[in-house]
Formats: structure tokens, C-alpha cells, sequence
């Protein structure tokens, strides 16, 4: 029987003509109501006309989790009076509960991609609702922007519905052409904010840890909460660890039930959250309970701030959930739970003032997830770029450019991108395509261990895939029966009998084959993975001592550069370089190290060294490019530079500054670029260290002259080595300040010199030493000298070399490299 007084008390009644009017007029509609109203449940039942006298329409509804799938499912059978797989049905991986008649089917958001990849017309589906489309899971918007596509193409007549909790419908309602907007409003009770954050500052979160100090603060406040409010608690925290350690931490509470909501909880635990209950609960929860679930009976909400999101490290090639802050509508939904059913109260555990620094949505799973399964999606769906789809956000080139490389390199996809057979059959398995590739390549042998590594194993079945696939086997828990249900959807159903099981080699055959860029060899005390990265095992692993690991799942420590190993499976080198045979790789490596030229020939596997010989007839080429790489790391110095050879590049170097073209630029960087304009032949000859410390660089930089304008023969003229000075000595010039090269004389010798030298109109520095070599004075300007500053140094030097002239009118007086003695005679 009918349960009307249920339903007539859900508000989305009232928006059920405008929705009618809607989808009659246009065909797409979004729904804005906000949780609890009844659009995931009443909605459904009038559409498929169950209710309300409508036309019998046949509805699928799709859900991002499959929780939610089912309570769904259950809930609509329940308000009908029937059980669900009859009127009202449900199918979720591994799970399928539809009677013949059924005319609601709720399945979740990958379920019905896989769907559409075989049946693009949906055939016999008259409308498909999205539920829950803000959550922005990379399945929901996938499955929008094809059936949009379905609908432009093939069946206008195909309804949309795009339901939504908050009120960010406007790109939704861009993307089916202009989709009406139609607002339920809902029943909320006024919710009070209370700010609870930690007496002390704790620590952010990163990747997966949360600061210990927080979880024992949440289990506080829900304590707290407890004490000061009435009704049930409902407790949100980022994942299923941090769900444990504060229910280890709620113990003692006397005639209140702990109950934990994920979803890896057993179906009993889930049925029991759902349902009212006998004594005031606690139920701990993940986001999952923010706006797919209803849980009866809450007033309370304690909310840890936090959420998980995927997150992808392209460079180390893992990925993973990460922990973040939770948005600010992650917030308001997680409050709106409180306040359901009558007046409640929120225990937010951060500062107030913190709350308006929060991002004000979730971030969309296409812009930061692994792309791999949506890449091959799209391949399948024949639009291998996503050009052609509506998308709310585009995907990120860099990480559909990674995606599109792991799926050629599996053979799911062509050198253009399409979809091979091979990557069709791919996505028909409902697995990430990595573990479809090894369940392939095993012919079904891996069945055990892809369930094992398609849904995250609990921590206690530790870090060796072999002994977790053992536990799972005699395993009692609710993780064991998921895994048993996904072992027989992958065996199309067989009987355990008859069912393949893996036996040790097949375990690591599928790591490898999943992940061959995570095949690691032991490489001192760590492991070092075919991506380049550095892996380490935890204390006391099983796996310690292994040559060869393959690693299934891994995160990065926090401040670390190298990946944790959480999950592997011990290999030899010959089943490496079998799964891995794209990344193998035989080449001649000459490059500069150690000081000299290493030519060898390499066997690599990705970054792996497989074995490594001594090469003595490397190609020229490529001792050549070696050589470089020594001059532009040790610099110019290793060729032989005797003084002239200085000196020549001091002198390019003044003329360069000083008269530019065509004089040439003899700066390192400069140098390195033309180096096979000056430095060949003696460059093509060398094959080591030696063979440079024996070119001479002046010899090779003569080559840079301006031969061709004829302005070489200058170079003596405008930057000469050595100049004549008054008394008819030759004194060298120093360039070595190309801004202004310098003459150091004895003063005696420039007696009777009015006008400074010069050398290309540049006036040089002269040093004027003292008899005994030393400088006496520096001037630019010697007739300024001689009137001003002469005497001072006259008055100071004649008593200490009385042998040498110094007369009173140095202008005018005879120049002399003598002393007096000398000059007498």
C-alpha cells in the first residue's frame, strides 16, 4: 500500500507541475532542492508515473555511490509499500536487484556509463535523473555530457532531469541548450553555529595524514555535544581510518551506539544508519552522508572540516586520495543535516575566522583526478580530445596527454587516440582500465587480486598483496564479502570451485602488469620504480630483501620526495621486463661524469639500470655532445690557455665593449654557442678530458676574428699588446677591466708626457710605480697629475730613492728608465 502520508509531507511536492511543465516543453530540466526534500525519492515515482496518475514512463536513476544507490532504492520501495526489485529496483557493481516490472532503476553513475557504451540510445529509458550532479564526481559529468550527446544525436525525446542540492545550477542549465531551472523549496529548522576549534594549533593535512591532535579533539566534541544537546550525533570525518580512531576514542558512552558509515560498511551497518533507532546514536560518517543519505533522528553535527579528493602526481606517477579542507558548500550541507527534523546545532572544530579563507565548492574531479578511465571513455565514445562533449570544466591537457599515454601503452587506444577493440572490452569490465589490462593479460587468472586492488584494502592485511590476498580468502569482515561478490563478477559468475585462483606468481603478475611504471628494483636501502621515483617499505615488510618489488599502491610521507609503499607484491627481473616491455629500452649513453667522458651501452627498464657495459666505439656525434656538456658544466678552463691566448681574449673582449661589431663577444655563454666556429677541428678529434686540456684556445679563438672585413689586421692597432711609452720602453697593457685596461709604469719613464694614452680612444689607467715596482699613483688624466698631484708624491719617494731624478717640473723634464749615476754618464 502507498504510504500518501509520507509522501504528501516531502516539499519537492510542490515543484513536481513546474518540473512536468518543464520537461514537456523542453525535455531537460535542473532541479535545485535542498536534502530531504524528496527529489531523490519522490521524484523518481511521479516521473515513472507510479504515482499521481502520470503516463508509465521507465526511469533510471543515477547515483554517485552506491550507498546511496541503495537506500534510494529501498526508500522509494518502502513509501510504494513493496520491496525493492519490484516496482522500484536498484544495480550496482557486483549487485543487481530488478524484478521484470520494474519501472525505477537506480544504478550508480558507472553503471550507467557502462550502459551507454553498449546501448548509446538507452532503449526503453524514458527519462535519466543525475542526482546529486554538485558533488561534480568525474562519472556524473561524464555521463551528462553523453547523454546530452544521446539526445542532440539520437532521441530528443530522451528526458534529462540534472538534480542538485544547492542552488549552483546556472552551468548545469547552460549545457542541455538553456535548461529550465525549477526550486523545491525545502522544510529547514534554524541550525546554531557553534565554533569549536582546537585549544591548540594542530598541523594541516597532507595526503593522507591528519593530525592525531584533531581526531582526539572531534571525540571531544562529540562528547561535548552529547552533553550539551539532545537527538542523534552525526559526526563527519574525511575517510574510514580517521572513522576508527575516534570510535576507538568514544568508548565508555554508556546507552549510546557508535555506528560507522562508509562505503566498505556492511550492509547491516548501512541499513542500521538509515532506519531510526532504539538509543541515541553516534554515527561517524564520510561525505557520503552530506546530501545522498537521509540519517533519521540527527540534531547534532559535528563536523571535522576536512574531505578526501583525488589528486594525481603526474611527476612521481602515483595517485591517490589526499585529504583538504572541506569547501564552504560542503559546510552548509554537512550543517543543513541538523536541522532536518526539528532544531539542531553544528560543532564546527576550526575558528570562525577561518571559515571565509575555505574554497566555496569542492574541486571538480576532472581537474585534479587520474584521467585514464575517463580518457578511454571518451576514446570509446568516439571523441578521443572531449572537444565534442558538454562539459562544465574542460579536462586539463597535461593530464589527458598522461592519460592517452597509459592507454596506448596497454593497446587501448590507436596512434590517433580512438578506441582499439582491445579498449573497448576495457571499458566494458567496469574496472579502472590498468587492472582490465592485467584481468586480460591473465586470462582471467588475476580475477583475485584485480578485485583486491579495485577497492582500497584495509590497512591491517599490510603492504604484501600476496599475504592481503590470503587474508581476504579466510577473511570474515565486510571487505571479504565485497571482495568475494567482485572475484564472481569478474569470473562472469562462476562457482568458487570452478573459479581461477592465483597462485603467487600470478599476485605480482597483475601489480606489474597494472602498474609496470612501478616495478622497482632494490637500489641500496630503498627501491627505485621504472617512473624514476624512490619507493620505501615500512618496517619490518614482509617484502624486505626482495630484488624486485611490484608496487600496487603507494603515497608520498609528508616533506618526503620518495613514495611510501602500501601495497606490492615480490617479482623476478624476467616477469619485469615482460609487463614492462613498452618502457624497455637498449641505448649508447655518452656523457660527461666524474670529470671525463662515460660512453657505455645501457639496458633500461624506465629508470631502471638492467645492466650496463663498458662502450669503446661510441659514435663521434655523441662524444662530441659529451665534451660540450663537460665545457659548459666545468667551464672553458679545460682547454689549455697559455698567456697569450689570455691576453687575445682580454683584447676581443675590450674591443667587443668598446667598438662592437665586427669584433666578436668572448663571454662563456657566447663561446658555447659558436663553439663549431672556433672550436672544430680539435673538438672532433678529442674523445676525453685530455685530449681538451691539449687544444690551444688562443690558436682556436684566432678563428673569430673579423678575417672576412679585413678588420683582423687591425687588432695590433686598436688593441695592441704593448705600448711605447716616453722613455722608449714597450710596457704590456693589462685588459683584464675591459672598461679600462691598464699601463703600469715607473713614473720617470712618462716624464715630459702631457696627454694620457689611449688605446682605441679609450683612456688607459696608468699606474705610475716607484722605482721599486710599486704603485705610486693611478691616473687617467697625467696633465692634471703633474700640476697637482706630483709633488705629494715627489715630496714623499725622493728621500727614499734619492739615486733616481725627480725633478721639479716633471713636464717638461727628460724621460728615463736610469737612475741619476747612469744619466751622468
Amino acid at each position: 500500500m502507498i504510504r500518501y502520508d509520507a509522501l504528501d509531507a516531502l516539499p519537492v511536492r510542490g515543484a513536481l507541475p513546474a518540473l512536468d511543465d518543464a520537461l514537456e516543453g523542453h525535455g531537460t530540466a535542473v532541479l535545485v532542492a535542498p536534502p530531504g526534500t524528496g527529489k531523490t525519492t519522490l521524484v523518481p515515482l511521479e516521473l515513472a508515473g507510479l504515482i499521481g496518475g502520470g503516463p508509465a514512463r521507465r526511469v533510471v536513476v543515477a547515483e554517485p555511490r552506491r550507498i546511496a544507490a541503495r537506500a534510494a532504492a529501498r526508500r522509494m520501495a518502502w513509501l510504494l509499500g513493496e520491496k525493492a526489485g519490484e516496482s522500484v529496483g536498484y544495480t550496482v557493481r557486483g549487485e543487481r536487484v530488478v524484478g521484470r516490472h520494474a519501472r525505477v532503476e537506480v544504478v550508480t553513475t558507472g553503471v550507467l556509463l557502462q550502459r551507454l557504451q553498449r546501448d548509446q540510445e538507452l532503449a526503453g529509458v524514458d527519462v535519466v535523473v543525475l542526482d546529486e550532479c554538485h558533488e561534480r564526481h568525474l562519472d556524473a559529468d561524464t555521463a551528462a555530457a553523453f547523454l546530452w550527446d544521446v539526445r542532440e544525436t539520437l532521441r530528443p525525446e530522451l528526458r534529462l532531469v540534472a538534480a542538485s542540492a544547492t542552488t549552483d545550477a546556472e552551468g548545469w542549465a547552460r549545457l542541455p541548450g538553456g535548461a529550465p531551472v525549477v526550486e523545491a523549496q525545502g522544510v529547514s529548522h534554524p541550525v546554531e553555529v557553534v565554533w569549536a576549534p582546537p585549544a591548540r594549533p594542530v598541523r594541516p593535512p597532507h595526503g593522507m595524514r591528519v593530525d592525531p591532535a584533531l581526531l582526539t579533539h572531534v571525540a571531544s566534541t562529540v562528547r561535548r555535544a552529547l552533553a550539551e544537546r539532545d537527538g542523534d550525533v552525526l559526526c563527519f570525518l574525511p575517510g574510514v581510518g580517521e572513522i576508527a580512531r575516534v570510535a576507538g576514542q568514544l568508548g565508555g558512552l554508556g546507552d549510546v551506539d557508535v555506528l560507522q558509515v562508509h562505503g566498505r560498511a556492511p550492509a547491516a551497518v548501512q541499513d542500521a544508519v538509515l532506519a531510526p533507532g532504539e538509543r541515541r546514536r553516534v554515527v561517524l560518517a564520510t561525505s557520503v552522508a552530506e546530501s545522498s543519505l537521509t540519517v533519521p533522528g540527527v540534531r547534532v553535527v559535528v563536523d571535522s572540516g576536512l574531505a578526501r579528493e583525488p589528486r594525481v602526481d603526474h611527476a612521481r606517477g602515483l595517485s591517490a586520495l589526499t585529504t583538504v579542507r572541506a569547501s564552504q558548500a560542503a559546510g552548509r550541507q554537512r550543517a543543513g543535516r541538523a536541522g532536518r527534523e526539528a532544531p539542531g546545532a553544528v560543532y564546527r572544530c576550526w575558528a570562525e575566522a577561518e571559515d571565509g579563507r575555505l574554497p566555496r565548492f569542492p574541486a571538480p574531479e576532472i581537474k585534479v583526478a587520474d584521467l585514464t578511465a575517463f580518457a578511454l571513455q571518451t576514446a570509446c565514445w568516439g571523441d578521443p580530445d572531449a572537444s565534442g562533449l558538454a562539459l562544465l570544466d574542460p579536462p586539463p591537457g597535461g593530464a589527458m596527454a598522461a592519460a592517452r599515454g597509459v592507454l596506448a601503452a596497454i593497446g587501448a587506444v590507436d596512434c590517433a587516440g580512438r578506441a582499439t577493440e582491445r579498449g573497448a572490452r576495457l571499458a566494458r569490465l567496469g574496472l579502472h582500465p590498468r587492472l582490465g589490462r592485467a584481468l586480460l593479460d591473465t586470462s582471467g587468472r588475476g580475477a583475485e587480486v584485480v578485485a583486491l586492488l579495485s577497492e582500497e584494502a584495509p590497512r591491517e592485511y599490510g603492504d604484501d598483496l600476496a599475504a592481503a590476498l590470503r587474508t581476504a580468502r579466510r577473511g570474515g569482515d565486510a571487505y571479504a564479502a565485497r571482495w568475494r561478490a567482485e572475484v564472481r563478477r569478474l569470473t562472469s559468475g562462476e562457482s568458487e570451485r570452478s573459479a581461477p585462483t592465483a597462485d603467487e606468481r600470478t599476485v605480482g603478475l597483475v601489480a606489474a602488469l597494472a602498474f609496470p611504471e612501478r616495478l622497482a628494483r632494490a637500489d641500496g636501502g630503498s627501491y627505485l620504480m621504472a617512473s624514476g621515483t624512490r619507493a620505501e617499505l615500512r618496517d619490518g615488510s614482509p617484502l624486505r630483501g626482495a630484488p624486485w618489488i611490484a608496487v600496487a599502491v603507494a603515497d608520498r610521507p609528508v616533506g618526503k620526495g620518495h613514495a611510501r609503499v602500501q601495497l606490492a607484491a615480490a617479482v623476478d627481473e624476467d616477469m619485469a621486463r615482460s609487463a614492462a616491455a613498452s618502457l624497455y629500452s637498449e641505448a649508447e649513453e655518452v656523457h660527461w661524469a666524474g670529470g671525463d667522458v662515460v660512453a657505455r651501452r645501457v639496458e633500461r627498464l624506465g629508470a631502471i639500470e638492467l645492466a650496463v657495459r663498458p662502450l669503446t666505439d661510441a659514435a663521434p656525434g655523441l662524444v662530441r655532445e659529451a665534451l660540450l656538456e663537460g665545457l659548459r658544466q666545468e667551464g672553458l678552463g679545460l682547454l689549455r690557455w697559455p698567456a697569450d691566448a689570455v691576453v687575445l681574449r682580454q683584447r676581443l673582449a675590450f674591443l667587443r665593449l668598446h667598438l662592437g661589431e665586427p669584433w666578436p663577444d668572448v663571454s662563456d655563454d657566447a663561446l658555447h654557442a659558436r663553439v663549431d666556429e672556433w672550436l672544430e677541428p680539435e673538438l672532433s678529434r678529442a674523445r676525453r678530458r685530455g685530449d681538451l686540456a691539449r687544444i690551444d684556445a688562443g690558436q682556436a679563438l684566432g678563428r673569430l676574428l673579423p678575417w672576412a672585413s679585413g678588420e683582423a689586421t687591425r687588432l695590433d692597432e686598436l688593441a695592441p699588446e704593448r705600448m711605447a711609452v716616453p722613455s722608449g720602453s714597450r710596457i704590456r697593457i693589462d685588459y683584464g677591466d675591459p672598461e679600462q685596461p691598464v699601463l703600469a709604469v715607473k713614473l720617470q719613464e712618462m716624464f715630459g708626457l702631457h696627454e694620457s694614452p689611449a688605446v682605441a680612444g679609450v683612456p688607459l689607467l696608468v699606474h705610475l710605480l716607484s722605482p721599486a715596482g710599486r704603485p705610486a699613483a693611478v691616473t687617467a688624466d697625467l696633465a692634471s697629475f703633474w700640476k697637482d698631484g706630483y709633488k705629494g708624491v715627489r715630496a714623499e719617494l725622493r728621500g727614499r730613492y734619492p739615486k733616481h731624478p725627480w725633478p721639479e717640473d716633471p713636464a717638461t723634464a727628460e724621460p728615463t728608465r736610469h737612475t741619476n749615476a747612469r744619466l751622468r754618464r
